[in-house]
C-alpha cells in the first residue's frame, strides 16, 4: 500500500491550498481516509477524515468552515481543499486510511497506512 501526498507549499494568510493523496494497493473505496497534521514540537492531531462512500465526514473544531474533504474512488484519491489559511496551520500534513471505511477515526493510532506528509506554510 502507498499514499502519495502533495500540494502542500507556501501560502500567504487568508491563501488556499489543495492538497491530494494519491492511493495505491488497495481497494481504495473499502478505506476511511483521514487527514492530519503535526506542527514542530507538537503531536499529531486530526484534521479531517471522510468515509469509504464519502457521504460522511468530519473535521477538526479548528478547520470547521475553512477546510473541505473529499474523494474520487474511481481515481483514488482524496483531497483536503484548504481556504482562509491562517499561520497555526502551517505543519507537515498527512493522509492516512483505515479499514473498515464505514466509520471515521480521529485517532492516529487507528490508522494503518501511511502517506510521507507535505508542508504547508503560511505566512503572516
Amino acid at each position: 500500500v502507498q499514499l502519495q501526498a502533495s500540494g502542500g507549499g507556501l501560502v500567504q494568510t487568508g491563501g488556499s491550498l489543495r492538497l491530494s493523496c494519491a492511493a495505491s494497493g488497495l481497494i481504495f473505496g473499502g478505506y476511511t481516509m483521514g487527514w492530519f497534521r503535526q506542527a514542530p514540537g507538537k503531536g499529531r492531531e486530526f484534521v479531517a477524515g471522510i468515509n469509504g462512500s464519502g457521504v460522511r465526514k468530519n473535521y477538526a473544531d479548528s478547520v470547521k468552515g475553512r477546510f473541505t474533504i473529499s474523494r474520487d474512488n474511481a481515481e483514488k484519491t482524496v483531497y483536503l481543499m484548504m481556504n482562509s489559511l491562517k499561520p497555526e496551520d502551517t505543519a507537515v500534513y498527512y493522509c492516512a486510511a483505515v479499514r473498515p471505511a464505514k466509520y471515521i477515526y480521529d485517532q492516529s493510532s487507528s490508522y494503518q497506512y501511511w502517506g510521507q506528509g507535505t508542508q504547508v506554510t503560511v505566512s503572516s
